[in-house]
């Protein structure tokens, strides 16, 4: 597989996001289908945030297991630091972006949060791309083809996650889906890029650190947005769902092979 092969085949795995992104247009919704929605993408990504952590765990584990103390507390460092900077740096991002709109005590808007989610995919997304990129790139092209296809299914499923907030109330505009999707799947793409050339393990825990610290207060946001008595159980019942369909699709790729 030649590097134009390989990019072309990452930049359709990043982008089957479009996918479920349409959603995000329905219009005449109940507060409860919309409180189901938006906690449907919140338990997806419930699932994605320990997905992430397992992948940050293996090298970490590897290296304390190996003795390679110098690399444990290199990956160590750089978890503490990227999700720390995942997280709080979402918390500025959102006070300087609204400051001028919101006032201190209003919560942040769909049309945001969304923003976010797709901030937070494309981090991890990145990552992803960075292993379809590495394996290519060492000459693995059955096990790159494995996470093309392993990935562009998983993605389809994020583009939901994205517009879930937003299921029901303002409007997007397909100009709005287009840079949600862009920001969330593009990262796919520029990581299969960047992995091709450079291996680098460092890289990936860093992104998938940021990712995993942005996903905290993303699912923060959408847990405060979502807790209204009249809503709970609606709300409860979405993040189960949300939650296990992630899981049963993970389960469905091991056991296929990817």
């Amino acid at each position: 597989m030649n590097f134009v092969q390989t990019v072309l085949l990452g930049a359709i795995a990043g982008f089957t996001i479009y996918l479920g992104l349409p959603i995000g247009r329905i219009r005449k919704m109940s507060d409860k289908t919309r409180s189901f929605l938006s906690m449907v993408s919140a338990g997806i990504l419930l699932f994605l945030f320990f997905d992430i952590f397992l992948q940050i765990s293996e090298p970490i584990e590897a290296a304390l297991t190996g003795a390679h103390f110098t690399e444990f507390w290199i990956l160590l460092v750089i978890l503490i630091v990227g999700f720390g900077a995942g997280s709080l740096g979402l918390i500025a991002f959102e006070r300087g972006f609204t400051q001028f709109r919101a006032a201190a005590n209003q919560g942040v808007s769909p049309v945001r949060l969304a923003l976010m989610i797709a901030t937070g995919i494309g981090l991890h997304n990145f990552s992803e791309g960075l292993a379809i990129g590495q394996s290519a790139g060492r000459g693995e092209i059955a096990f790159a083809t494995v996470l093309i296809i392993g990935f562009g299914l998983h993605n389809a499923t994020e583009g939901f996650g994205i517009v879930g907030p937003l299921a029901g109330g303002e409007r997007p505009s397909w100009g709005f889906l287009g840079l949600v999707g862009l920001i969330g799947g593009g990262p796919t793409f520029l990581g299969t890029i960047v992995g091709y050339f450079f291996t680098s393990t460092p890289m990936s825990v860093l992104f998938l650190s940021l990712a995993a610290g942005a996903l905290v207060y993303i699912l923060g946001e959408l847990l405060h947005i979502n807790r209204r008595p009249g809503t709970k159980f609606s709300a409860g019942l979405g993040l189960f769902i949300g939650f296990m369909f992630a899981y049963l699709t993970d389960l469905i790729l091991v056991s296929t092979g990817m």
